[in-house]
């Protein structure tokens, strides 16, 4: 499925091409592993998050308005990789190069997803802290938290359209005057990086400070029956320690490249293939947090599975309800 005719020179050694040919290999496996499994996996488990969130709106609460943020971007970025494995130019079934349209287009699409998982994951740990320090406030209530998901969206678009203007004048002509000075994809790359990595890792890590600082101060709002559920906060910590788990080596490459080009020395083959070969497993991780986020949710969140049996009893039954339900409510009325 790989091949090494784009990266290797007639003049290497052969124990270069083995190991270009191994590498490959292990690329490859990943990929069928993760078109056999993670891609329907994904698919499947984010679709049902958000169906299962929407059909019971009544009893949604902060974090699962978050997850069903998550879910979609979720959807999105899983929806892009097999087009990134079908699309990569140094694939045998290359379906288009990096100087493509739709490449340009499918990278901001990431983007915006990554941006918007990143940013849901962050305004999930503040909002937790303040329903946990003012659980009474409803300053971190299913009404705003949902304009706050909007919002969010809206700024990953706005945020991402400053880069989509560097790829997309590094790929146009030069004769474009005001393209000319701006043709620079490692101000891009710097740029997803400081806000799609930095400015949430640093926000993620305050508000850790004030959770761990609140569970230890004893209050009378402990006993408080309005707070979130316990579990909530177990997935709260899985789910920031998984996503900046599987993101981190990829925002780390993406630096590491953006570094490297920027200083505009060559570097040698050897170096170049094993940042390439990383940055690829890099993005495999990213991508794999689209079927591991619904994952957790749906093993870690308690109210779930009642959620998802009344949503497949719906479907069973319709709209007319089944019949051993009609059968109570008649008792109920004798």
């Amino acid at each position: 499925m790989w091949s090494c005719e784009a990266l290797i020179n007639s003049t290497e050694s052969s124990e270069d091409q083995h190991l270009c040919h191994d590498f490959h290999l292990v690329l490859s496996i990943f990929s069928l592993l993760y078109l056999i499994i993670c891609f329907p996996v994904g698919l499947c488990y984010n679709g049902l998050l958000v169906l299962v969130n929407l059909y019971n709106k009544a009893t949604m609460t902060m974090p699962d308005v978050y997850f069903v943020n998550i879910a979609i971007a979720g959807l999105i970025i899983n929806t892009l990789a097999p087009m990134y494995l079908l699309g990569l130019a140094n694939t045998k079934w290359a379906v288009w190069n990096s100087n493509n349209e739709v490449y340009i287009t499918l990278l901001i699409l990431f983007n915006v997803s990554s941006l918007v998982t990143m940013y849901s994951t962050t305004l999930l740990s503040l909002d937790y802290y303040i329903e946990r320090a003012l659980p009474r406030t409803y300053m971190s209530s299913v009404y705003n938290t949902k304009h706050v998901c909007g919002f969010i969206w809206g700024g990953a678009m706005l945020t991402s359209f400053s880069s989509l203007l560097f790829y997309v004048c590094n790929h146009v002509s030069t004769k474009i005057i005001e393209c000319s000075k701006m043709q620079n994809k490692e101000a891009a790359d710097a740029i997803m990086v400081f806000i799609g990595y930095v400015v949430p890792a640093i926000a993620v890590l305050y508000a850790l400070v004030l959770i761990l600082r609140i569970r230890k101060e004893a209050t009378p709002l402990d006993q408080d029956t309005g707070r979130l559920d316990p579990s909530v906060h177990r997935l709260l910590i899985a789910t920031v320690c998984t996503q900046f788990t599987l993101w981190t080596p990829y925002y780390v490459i993406l630096l590491v490249s953006t570094f490297t080009n920027a200083q505009g020395r060559t570097a040698d083959e050897s170096y170049s293939r094993i940042l390439h070969f990383t940055k690829i497993l890099s993005k495999f991780l990213a991508f794999s947090s689209s079927f591991v986020m619904p994952l957790l949710y749906r093993y870690i969140n308690k109210n779930f599975p009642n959620k998802l049996r009344r949503l497949l009893k719906k479907i069973h039954c319709g709209n007319q309800g089944c019949s051993h339900e009609h059968t109570v409510v008649q008792q109920v009325m004798t």
